[in-house]
């Protein structure tokens, strides 16, 4: 059976990608978005909280204004919601070529393009972009079987009358226990939200600071528990996977230590300790990557992995394309027969940016520039 052939193959339906398929639309490229969730923006739908304002953020240092004014946010901030249903409604007008839930897997060469092996069976492209972004949750190690069971917070009022756990120190956490916070309170619900943070220090922006200061003066019930670890995964008696989190330590002279901790059932935990690379990914696709030495990186830490890419970002791999989340905050740019690193910030304004550069190269390339 033939398998259609189109000019750009886009995986992943955020920012970036959106941008690609409109850009390609606009220019009269044949194309194809292939998004893993029930709709585009579904990695911003899962990690912004519930009313997070989205602002048009743009790095102070970068040249360029917005390259793709359609896509861009409201310059006053407006809710995720508003803004998911702005493109949502974009999408529709412009009839964009859009399938979602259809789960990449790989990439094979065929003599006239690309073939993309998905879950939902085979697609093909003369030029296939990588636009999957930066949210692949990390796991959360701990000992035994028991697994997180939520990397974020859809539902907050699910979390009412349980005892709940957050984990992590940043903006991502706070926005969480926010969200649970005020869902609780408009119950009247008394049980605490228990924040914890491996560090002794909680680090969030001033912005989110003051919403959570306002949510416990409004009588939010928090409990902070700093340079707390999670330690063990367990089964109780009735089967209930939970989680132990240690609180606090106590060394003893006869090496039998004391400590404090805390057990939580899984599916009351929250776990937003960031995200990881898809550096498993470029390795398995034959993309190739740079670690970072002392000395030659000066965004990310030594020993990190870095995306190589030429100045429209295709890959070492001939006619793969990454771009937006997935190379942030930096990657490893070729440039004037020299390579170095690229600061790249995580930004929907730097994704919608890369996606007219990449446009750029491919109308080229295929000579329908």
């Amino acid at each position: 059976m033939s398998v259609e052939l189109y000019d750009v193959v886009i995986i992943g339906g955020g920012p970036a990608g959106l941008a690609t398929a409109y850009l390609c639309h606009k220019h009269g490229l044949s194309y194809l978005v292939l998004e893993s969730g029930k709709a585009v923006f579904q990695g911003i739908a899962n990690t912004y909280p519930q009313g997070k304002l989205v602002y048009p953020s743009k790095p102070k240092d970068a040249p360029e204004p917005f390259l793709i004014e359609e896509l861009r946010p409201p310059d006053k901030p407006v809710t995720v919601e508003s803004y998911l249903q702005y493109i949502q409604h974009f999408v529709q007008h412009e009839n964009l070529n859009i399938r979602t839930e259809v789960a990449f897997e790989d990439i094979r060469d065929e003599r006239d393009g690309l073939v993309v092996v998905t879950d939902k069976g085979l697609f093909k492209g003369r030029k296939v972009v990588l636009a999957f972004g930066s949210s692949i949750p990390r796991e959360l190690s701990v000992y035994g079987d028991a697994k997180m069971v939520a990397k974020n917070v859809e539902d907050p009022s699910k979390f009412v009358g349980l005892k709940t756990l957050v984990i992590g120190g940043g903006n991502t956490a706070a926005d969480v226990v926010i969200a649970i916070l005020k869902a609780k309170r408009e119950m009247h619900d008394t049980q605490p939200v228990y924040w914890a943070h491996k560090s002794e220090k909680f680090d969030v922006n001033k912005e989110t600071a003051q919403r959570l200061g306002e949510e416990i003066l409004l009588g939010g019930n928090i409990r902070l528990l700093p340079g707390a670890t999670p330690r063990i995964g367990e089964v109780d008696n009735e089967g209930v996977d939970r989680l132990v989190i240690r609180i606090n330590e106590f060394k003893q002279a006869d090496n039998i230590d004391l400590y404090h901790a805390l057990s939580f059932p899984m599916q009351n935990v929250i776990a937003c300790i960031g995200s990881q690379g898809p550096v498993p990914i470029f390795d398995k696709l034959g993309i190739q990557t740079i670690s970072c030495t002392a000395g030659v990186c000066k965004v990310a830490k030594e020993g990190d992995r870095l995306v190589l890419l030429t100045a429209d970002f295709e890959t070492t791999r001939k006619g793969v394309y990454v771009m937006g989340g997935a190379i942030s905050p930096s990657y490893m740019k070729i440039c004037e027969g020299a390579i170095q690193e690229e600061k790249h910030p995580n930004l929907i304004y730097t994704a919608i940016n890369d996606a007219y550069h990449v446009v750029q190269g491919i109308r080229q390339k295929l000579g329908k520039a």
